[in-house]
């Protein structure tokens, strides 16, 4: 994956804790232990929105939608 070089800035509290990360090898470098981070948080967020969204949902309409033309299909099925 290609990819970008970028600066941040950062709080000096939270560079430490990012080196101490770094020290104890759970991440190679700052830089990989940033993207992780970010990476985490983006996808954190779209389920998020995902849930919220699902949230706005009227289960009875949704049900109504998935079952409409239900009854007409099932005379068409096979006996079994």
């Amino acid at each position: 994956m290609p990819v970008s070089k970028i600066a941040i800035t950062l709080d000096k509290e939270l560079v430490k804790e990012v080196d101490l990360l770094v020290k104890s090898n759970l991440f190679p470098n700052r830089s990989k232990a940033i993207q992780e981070a970010v990476k985490e948080k983006l996808e954190r967020l779209k389920r998020t929105r995902l849930a919220k969204e699902c949230a706005k949902l009227d289960p009875g309409f949704e049900e109504s939608m998935a079952e409409e033309g239900f009854s007409m299909e099932i005379e068409e099925w096979p006996k079994y």
